[in-house]
């Protein structure tokens, strides 16, 4: 489809309005997180590294940041085996009801994190007794993370059929060793690129971790909530903000580059 002068000019003009929108108030909070200022104002009095030292040195921010990281973890090795247990399921095989089964998965990270979070926060204590803690949080990232993980590999599952799979079955391998050998080679770019993508969103959600952490898990978004508006936080807010923009950059591009880089054996 090719597109008139004037409405390239128009496409080009609204892109970088939305792209100014997105990324200007970013570029705020890393000049902010050099501010001299202990307030969030705008434009700084001037510079200083003063609160990235304090920021590396301050002992809330760090097992916050522990703390995200062990959650994400963990709900990421979650997603990645049962997203991959539900993609061959119903890529490999027919039975009644698999299209809703299919809607099921995807739906949580579908619906708004503050549905996906009441809920869960009644499930948890209302319906099953379970006090809010960390398990309960990793229980909750993993239902939307295994959406990224389903999504990749499903995806690569259709690409390249079953071929190879039962070309190892025809040479006596057994089910272990044809997934071992055949199957896992070729979905390895695919969960590699679903795990970072779960990770990312793991690291940095905040919705629906604020209904199942309870009063004592404090994930580093949590963290960040919590300190925005106490007095001398603001500029270490800030750079903590920065380093979690950065953490979740690194994974979406590296999964990105793999998403784009892979080529299917013909």
């Amino acid at each position: 489809m090719r597109l008139s002068r004037p409405a390239r000019v128009v496409l080009a003009i609204l892109t970088g309005i939305i792209l100014a929108v997105i990324y200007l108030p970013l570029i705020v909070v890393l000049i902010n997180s050099f501010s001299t200022s202990t307030n969030l104002t705008w434009p700084p009095p001037g510079l200083t590294f003063e609160w990235w030292v304090k920021a590396f040195h301050n002992e809330g921010a760090l097992n916050a940041i522990g703390t995200s990281v062990q959650i994400a973890i963990v709900a990421t090795l979650v997603s990645l085996v049962l997203g991959t247990l539900i993609s061959l399921a119903l890529q490999r095989f027919a039975f009644f009801g698999r299209d809703a089964v299919s809607l099921l998965v995807i739906l949580p990270i579908a619906l708004p994190g503050i549905i996906t979070g009441i809920a869960l926060n009644n499930a948890f204590r209302t319906i099953m007794g379970i006090q809010l803690s960390i398990a309960t949080v990793i229980i909750a990232h993993a239902t939307f993370c295994i959406v990224t993980v389903f999504n990749n590999v499903i995806a690569r599952l259709r690409r390249v059929g079953m071929n190879f799979e039962e070309a190892s079955a025809d040479l006596g391998a057994g089910l272990w060793t044809t997934f071992r050998l055949v199957t896992f080679p070729q979905l390895r770019s695919s969960l590699f690129a679903g795990g970072l993508l779960a990770f990312a969103l793991s690291f940095d959600e905040i919705i629906v971790t604020t209904f199942t952490a309870g009063s004592i898990v404090k994930t580093l978004p949590i963290w960040i909530l919590d300190n925005l508006f106490r007095p001398n936080q603001a500029p270490i807010v800030n750079v903590i903000a920065v380093v979690l923009v950065l953490v979740s950059i690194v994974p979406i591009y590296v999964a990105q580059r793999l998403a784009g880089a892979e080529k299917v054996t013909p």
